[in-house]
């Protein structure tokens, strides 16, 4: 099956299953591996290698835990997934990896599978680039932040690269050790500028904090 990263959006469905996490935020064209293991989830990955291959990641909102079980509260936008690869285990469980298509917005819940099903329409795709200032801005704020996180030989490349805009900033706001909260607020962003714009902002709101409390005993960090 071709990749849907170029479909037209009337092609992507109005029902998809949602896989809902505590600790996932994911951003169209990134990989995100994931190991399946409850029973409606792996039937979820049955039934989505039988059909249209998407899958939709949602974060789940605070409180998660009362009812896990049931159907706990989500945020109202996630990114939807091609699976790109799925591997089922001899007992049942799945290894699987999804890449990024499009944002999504829910609408309503459907109760008619055994895994969680929901209603959406879709974001465009962006189409606005970042000023090259904007871009090289961003990246010297990840450098300093890597680096007074004590990750100064993570690999800052990216910083430097020729990859496009949309993939430069999703892969910051997906792989930084950010807030799960925070990240939702940078997916929700209503563009590109405006995502690498909240990225920027957490970025400097990040290095102050660490400016103020070099121990990081203040520093909030994902569940």
């Amino acid at each position: 099956m071709p990749r849907c990263d170029g479909c037209a959006m009337a092609k992507l469905p109005d029902i998809i299953p949602i896989f809902p996490l505590p600790n996932v935020v994911f951003f169209p064209r990134m990989p995100l591996p994931l190991h399946i293991f409850e029973p409606r989830y792996r039937a979820m990955v049955r039934d989505a290698v039988r059909g249209a291959r998407l899958i939709g990641m949602v974060l789940l909102r605070e409180d998660w835990e009362r009812e896990y079980v049931g159907t706990p509260a989500v945020f109202g936008m996630g990114t939807v997934g091609e699976l790109v690869r799925s591997d089922e285990l001899p007992d049942g469980r799945f290894n699987i990896v999804l890449r990024g298509v499009r944002e999504f917005v829910i609408h309503r819940e459907l109760a008619r599978a055994p895994y969680r099903e929901a209603v959406v329409s879709w974001r465009d795709a962006p189409i606005d680039a970042l000023p090259a200032p904007m871009r090289s801005g961003i990246g010297a704020l990840v450098v300093r932040y890597l680096q007074r996180t004590g990750r100064a030989e993570a690999d800052t490349a990216l910083a430097e690269s020729g990859v496009d805009d949309e993939t430069f900033v999703n892969f910051l706001a997906q792989n930084l050790d950010l807030d799960m909260v925070e990240k939702q607020a940078l997916l929700e962003a209503g563009s590109l500028g405006e995502r690498a714009s909240r990225l920027a902002d957490v970025l400097e709101f990040r290095l102050e904090e660490l400016r103020l409390d070099p121990e990081g005993q203040g520093i909030r960090r994902p569940h």
